[in-house]
């Protein structure tokens, strides 16, 4: 897929998208998690007898985890990590590539990351991102 440069405007207009996608990917997160403990033994004993309703349950969250990871990466952002619900745009900022950065949760995208710095790189967004 050929990477998409987002202006930090086109990222916030990005944003409420982002927001929801990422909101049913944490959704069927945590249904898997709740759900997990349980797994290995449906998993074993579904597939001795053809099925079973905690694993059709299961597969259920697994497809929208998925589908929601399809949907945000299809739009151009990166998504860096599922369980903190961690985002980052490709930026540009005083002609360097960087990374705008957004966690779920953070209401808007406050903060920058040079590309190989990670979350704990992260600064205040300034007036040389364009």
């Amino acid at each position: 897929m050929k990477t998409r440069f987002f202006t930090l405007e086109e990222a916030r207009a990005t944003l409420p998208q982002i927001k929801t996608l990422m909101g049913q990917v944490q959704t069927a997160r945590r249904e898997i998690l709740r759900l997990r403990p349980e797994a290995l033994p449906v998993i074993e004993k579904a597939a001795l007898n053809g099925g079973n309703r905690l694993m059709g349950e299961l597969a259920v969250h697994a497809m929208r985890l998925e589908q929601g990871v399809k949907d945000i990466l299809a739009l151009g952002v990166t998504l860096k990590d599922i369980d903190a619900g961690l985002v980052d745009f490709i930026g540009v900022r005083n002609g360097r590539e960087i990374y705008l950065c957004w966690r779920y949760g953070e209401d808007e995208i406050g903060f920058w990351h040079e590309l190989n710095a990670g979350i704990a790189g992260r600064r205040p967004l300034d007036e040389f991102i364009r």
